[in-house]
């Protein structure tokens, strides 16, 4: 913590959240992988040194660890880890998580980030130069991803073949993902190849949007139907559902936008969390693609890069309102 300067936390799988009923720290509707910080309940001073930090880690991973072993608020500051790990989130949570299980040790890690001198995160080559300077080891969420995405994977291929729709044919893609079982599908036309820029649509239901063609007050997004045309008419592309469950928020919030109340619309980004970006960045690896045009909202998806995937275009939809075309 002196040399790197960050906060130090601790990279848990959920399962050993729950058994230690570790309570978020915000509201979890909005981001419940960060949990109040913990500190030992016993053997140590006032839980600030590095050897009481060391103690409080030791006690949370232990394998018989329970809630008592521990009280809250702390200095070790918990955050819950997504099943599926870097191919799901490319966090340093994630990762490390991964790596200690892939080393064969208790699926938990220690870490911080690390601050340059003016006090802002490092970057890479300031990351390299701490590396030298304290002989570490310098690895990349690129590397792990890579590695896992070639030896295991979350999503597999368990049904495919060409189905009719009313813009033609395409290839269908049935994908199941090992972390929960749930299934998606991909829908693809043409020649696709890494190299060359695909018009990729990842798609997450959206009840007003996909069965009764609402548009929000201000903005639209690409409708299923609207997706596989464009996909048709230039001949090459893909769609993949992910199969989000709509919850009663996520439709009132769709509702909210269509009628104009000043709230993020958002069908397509609203619910599009990092466990779709992840099990969308898969599927679409899996299908060769490399350079996206992707038909949406501009958005930065840092993640993509971790999956060997780059949005080199935005694609947004057209749609009247008013008597006037406006994009999304």
């Amino acid at each position: 913590a002196r040399q790197a300067r960050g906060l130090v936390s601790l990279a848990l799988t959920e399962e050993r959240c729950e058994q230690l009923s570790l309570a978020p720290m915000v509201d979890p509707a909005t981001s419940g992988s960060v949990k109040l910080s913990i500190e030992a309940s016993t053997g140590i001073d006032t839980g600030i040194s590095a050897v009481d930090r060391a103690r409080t880690v030791r006690v949370a991973v232990a394998s018989d660890a329970k809630p008592s072993d521990l009280v809250q608020p702390g200095h070790i500051f918990p955050v819950a880890t997504l099943a599926g790990g870097v191919l799901i989130r490319t966090g340093a949570a994630e990762a490390g998580v991964d790596l200690a299980t892939l080393a064969g040790l208790t699926p938990a890690a220690a870490f911080a980030e690390v601050l340059d001198a003016h006090g802002d995160l490092a970057d890479a080559a300031a990351l390299v130069e701490f590396a030298d300077q304290h002989d570490l080891k310098v690895g990349r969420v690129t590397d792990l991803v890579d590695y896992r995405l070639n030896h295991s994977r979350t999503v597999e291929v368990i049904r495919r073949g060409a189905v009719p729709t009313q813009h033609g044919e395409f290839l269908l893609r049935v994908y199941r993902e090992s972390t929960q079982g749930h299934i998606h599908l991909a829908l693809s036309r043409g020649d696709v190849q890494t190299d060359t820029p695909t018009l990729v649509r990842v798609h997450t239901a959206a009840s007003l949007r996909d069965l009764v063609a609402v548009t929000a007050a201000d903005r639209a997004s690409w409708s299923i139907q609207e997706s596989l045309a464009r996909i048709a008419l230039e001949g090459a592309g893909v769609l993949v559902l992910i199969n989000k469950e709509e919850t009663d928020s996520d439709l009132l919030a769709q509702v909210d936008a269509a009628l104009g109340s000043n709230l993020p619309d958002d069908s397509h980004k609203q619910g599009v969390g990092y466990s779709q970006v992840g099990m969308g960045a898969q599927i679409l690896r899996d299908l060769g693609v490399g350079k996206i045009r992707l038909m949406g909202a501009p958005v930065k998806y840092n993640a993509l890069e971790g999956f060997g995937l780059e949005v080199v275009e935005f694609i947004e939809p057209e749609f009247i309102k008013s008597g006037e075309v406006s994009k999304a």
